[in-house]
């Protein structure tokens, strides 16, 4: 066997191992694993990052702001003649030309030549009835009233924004993932108990069959015992149904075609951190009062580029000729030039005094929305706090109740067995236990979407699995 044959059968071996691996990412995923693959999949998020992106080239243009604007420019004009000076011309231009066309005149006559010829023979042709220029001209600003400065920091702050609106979406999706990937394992969990309160009253009604056949029971005690058993099977299927509907709705979030196989637990903590831990960390990095603050400071920038078109520009300039024409013109004008400029803004129609009040509210009105999205905060945390500890003392309390209603199924089915209990209170004591264990997993499910926006509200995402 050659070194090439070994090659390609190692490199098709890695290649199939490559394949089992992603086959069983897919199918079976830890909470974590799914949070990875939503990141990278969810088009709301990536249009979060692809906003976050362009306001950082918003920034970027702005930083252009400072330099200078230089150009090329190539005019044609046409005009409707050309443009020439003849010496009358030039007489009727000075205070006393007149003087010195009627002596040009006189002398005409004693030489014979009449003043028109002499305007032929020495008239200037300025320049032709058509105008070409090229130049390079160049204005870079030196004091703009603050108004540069000012729209960068708005786009700088417009970045910030797109930032914390991503830290929002992702937030929001955490949430929502915790929510459907563990409403498929409480299914699951439905399902099974379900399931065993089936096996148990099908047990039940394959007892009660044997006991009236031996005379042991009343008809009507086989016919509850078939009823029930029959109402088993159909809630059965309906958490049956219940779990392929969350089934589909984590595929579809997480843009799977197979099924997923959640193999993280329900689980529920002993304790949870303080409610003035979490309220302190929630009000310091919540993103949603970041969007506020970046809003402000906008508004801010604003009201600086709104007073800075009460100010003067100072600016730079310069022209340097590429082109012109062979014409008088041309040779008289200059080839370059550079200068200073000011501009002094008395009145506009822009409307800039009310745009500043405008600004001025805004930055009020921003203000009362922060105050009032921190008392918005403290409300939700506090709600989302106690509703976890709710959850978490449901759920321990209900401990006795299993083990009571595990105790008193074994109790109904020997007393059931010998004629000493009915097979309604045998029906119940199963009933019952299946109703112990759902309740208990729901309170868990509850206990861990609690856990997982607290965690959201305060930023805390990356340390849920070390509450698992």
């Amino acid at each position: 066997m050659n070194q090439m044959t070994v090659f390609f059968r190692v490199l098709l071996f890695g290649f199939l191992v490559f394949i089992i691996s992603s086959i069983s990412f897919a199918d079976n995923l830890s909470f974590s694993q799914a949070w990875s693959v939503l990141q990278q999949n969810n088009d709301g998020l990536a249009a979060a990052y692809a906003n976050q992106e362009k306001s950082m080239h918003m920034v970027e243009a702005a930083e252009d702001l400072y330099w200078p604007e230089i150009g090329i420019s190539a005019d044609y004009t046409k005009l409707d003649d050309e443009v020439s000076l003849a010496p009358s011309d030039l007489f009727d231009s000075m205070p006393r030309g007149d003087v010195l066309e009627k002596f040009l005149n006189v002398l005409g006559r004693i030489d014979g030549i009449p003043l028109s010829q002499i305007d032929d023979a020495f008239t200037s042709k300025i320049t032709k009835d058509y105008v070409v220029i090229s130049s390079l001209t160049a204005v870079w600003p030196v004091y703009a009233g603050g108004r540069i400065d000012a729209a960068q920091g708005i786009a700088f702050n417009q970045l910030a924004e797109a930032k914390y609106l991503s830290r929002i979406k992702k937030q929001a999706l955490f949430e929502q993932l915790a929510k459907v990937y563990f409403g498929v394992v409480l299914a699951k969990q439905i399902l099974a108990a379900q399931t065993e309160a089936e096996k148990g009253l099908f047990k039940h009604f394959d007892n009660s069959k044997k006991l009236q056949k031996e005379g042991q029971i009343a008809k009507v005690e086989r016919l509850k015992a078939e009823a029930s058993y029959d109402k088993s099977r159909v809630e059965k299927n309906k958490a049956k149904r219940e779990l392929e509907i969350a089934q589909v709705a984590l595929n579809h979030l997480l843009k799977e075609k197979s099924n997923i196989n959640p193999n993280s637990r329900l689980f529920i903590n002993n304790t949870l951190p303080s409610m003035a831990e979490i309220t302190t960390e929630t009000l310091k990095n919540h993103p949603g009062l970041g969007v506020l603050d970046s809003k402000r400071k906008q508004a801010q920038g604003f009201v600086d580029v709104k007073k800075g078109e009460y100010l003067p520009e100072v600016f730079l300039f310069g022209n340097y000729n590429l082109y012109e024409q062979d014409t008088l013109a041309a040779d008289l004008a200059p080839d370059w030039m550079v200068g200073v400029g000011v501009k002094i803004p008395i009145t506009t129609r822009s409307g800039r005094s009310g745009k500043l009040k405008a600004a001025k509210s805004t930055i009020i009105e921003l203000d009362y929305l922060t105050t009032q999205a921190i008392q918005d905060l403290k409300l939700l945390v506090e709600k989302t706090w106690r509703e976890a500890n709710t959850a978490l003392e449901e759920y321990n309390g209900l401990k006795s109740s299993l083990a009571l209603a595990q105790e008193n199924i074994h109790l109904r089915d020997a007393a059931y067995a010998q004629g000493l209990s009915s097979s309604l209170e045998v029906v119940d004591a199963k009933l019952f236990l299946a109703s112990v264990k759902i309740q208990r997993q729901a309170a868990a499910y509850e206990y861990v979407l609690s856990l997982a926006r607290l965690l959201a509200l305060s930023d805390q995402m990356d340390s849920f699995s070390g509450y698992q």
